[in-house]
């Protein structure tokens, strides 16, 4: 399995859905841990990129600057 490519502003989807019912999430912050953003409720969770990393599934949107 190769390294998991993706980048701050990123929309991407997670193996478990969140409790509100989506499955999409915004990262908006990136360093040691990974801040990402519900696209459904807003709530934002902290995680350690190594985790991050591996609950991830796919990325759904890549961030393009305009």
């Amino acid at each position: 399995m190769g390294q998991k490519e993706f980048q701050l502003n990123d929309i991407v989807e997670m193996k478990k859905s969140h409790p509100c019912g989506t499955n999409q999430w915004k990262i908006i912050r990136m360093g040691m841990d990974i801040r990402i953003k519900c696209e459904g409720c807003g709530h934002s969770v902290l995680i350690p990129r190594k985790e991050f990393a591996r609950k991830m599934k796919k990325v759904l949107q890549k961030y393009e600057e305009s």
